[in-house]
């Protein structure tokens, strides 16, 4: 997708290292971040310079083959994975990519561990690429529904969080459709949530709609809601770092709210997601789905430019005061209207997900 004018993807390698973009330093600064060690992929993984569920799930993959450089060994390699699986524990694509490479290692003599580890991490990254487009076209069909049933000439979509580009290797989930709506002569608006804490809805998800010239509008939070009742959304759509058998989905704190706001007033709610997010070994999100609570930190400050360009962080709330900070919910599969993948749209049901993935289903 465009950055400052320029097509690009949010990681790739550089000859013996790996680059990404320092999410951290959005939106007002575009930097490169260079990972050469697996220290380095675990830490900003960690760190959030590198976030969203299937971007996660690459940097872990490059990861391994930064390790495998290091040491090539067995027990180098469970160990890399160990660590780069322990730095967030709700995003399945992490554990994902990491089976997916230590299954195509082991069986891997260890003097050519790293060009295949490199070469599998960028089959994963162009993969992903691949199905976040396709994920587009499937949610390209249904923002033409949405827009017809509306009967209004431009369609009003609300977002929560960044599922966009830089939440995956290119085009993003959410997202996706919106981009290719919008290449295709949609006129849409987009509603973004602020998405507190870390306001990636206010800092990323903005910023990249701002560089491909897509109409929208940043609200807080809980503005959202109220604009469903007043009949300014036509349809919710948001990402998902989980989803299970059953349809269950995992995403950032808040979108449990919005599904409650679009059922109530008949709003349509969208998840889309790749089938690397999908989790086949549980059924019941609420009990089952591990919710990382982050530093609290994140919600007593907040960081942004001063008027003269400075980069500053300040303190929120009074001194001493207690804050929790759980970063994901769970939204029954109740609360969804369909389930958006790369291969095509489906209930979020068991029944659903098995008529689009039937071989992962009866495994499962």
């Amino acid at each position: 997708m465009r950055a400052n004018g320029r097509e690009t993807r949010t990681i790739w390698r550089q000859g013996d290292d790996v680059a990404v973009i320092d999410q951290t330093r959005l939106p007002h600064a575009f930097e490169i971040a260079t990972l050469r060690t697996c220290d380095d992929a675990v830490r900003a993984i960690a760190d959030m310079i590198v976030r969203g569920a299937p971007l996660i799930g690459a940097t872990g993959a490059f990861g391994v083959a930064l390790a495998m450089q290091e040491d090539a060994s067995d027990g180098a390699l469970r160990d890399a994975c160990g660590r780069l699986e322990a730095s967030r524990p709700t995003a399945v694509n992490l554990r994902w990519s990491l089976e997916r490479m230590r299954g195509r290692l082991s069986a891997t003599p260890a003097s050519d561990r790293v060009d295949a580890a490199f070469r599998e991490a960028e089959a994963i990254a162009d993969e992903d690429a691949q199905m976040c487009s396709a994920i587009g076209e499937a949610g390209l069909a249904v923002f033409r529904d949405a827009l017809a049933a509306s009967g209004r000439s431009r369609l009003n979509v609300l977002t929560h969080c960044n599922a966009g580009w830089l939440a995956t290797v290119d085009w993003g989930t959410a997202l996706a459709p919106v981009y290719k709506a919008h290449r295709s002569g949609v006129d849409l608006h987009v509603w973004v949530d602020e998405t507190r804490p870390r306001n990636q809805g206010a800092s990323l998800t903005a910023w990249e709609l701002g560089q491909e010239g897509i109409a929208h509008t940043v609200i807080v939070d809980n503005a959202g809601g109220h604009l469903m009742q007043h009949g300014e959304v036509d349809l919710v759509i948001v990402g998902s770092d989980r989803t299970t058998r059953s349809g269950d989905v995992c995403n950032k704190i808040g979108t449990y709210l919005k599904a409650l706001a679009a059922h109530d007033n008949g709003v349509p709610f969208y998840v889309a997601l790749p089938s690397s997010t999908l989790d086949w070994r549980i059924s019941d999100g609420v009990r089952e789905v591990p919710i990382e609570e982050r530093s609290s930190r994140e919600v007593t400050h907040m960081t942004g430019a001063t008027r003269d360009g400075r980069i500053e962080t300040v303190r929120l709330t009074p001194e001493g005061s207690v804050a929790a900070n759980y970063a994901f919910d769970v939204t029954p599969a109740r609360l969804v209207t369909g389930l958006i993948t790369e291969r095509g749209v489906c209930a979020a049901s068991a029944a659903g997900l098995a008529g689009l993935f039937p071989a992962e289903a009866r495994a499962a």
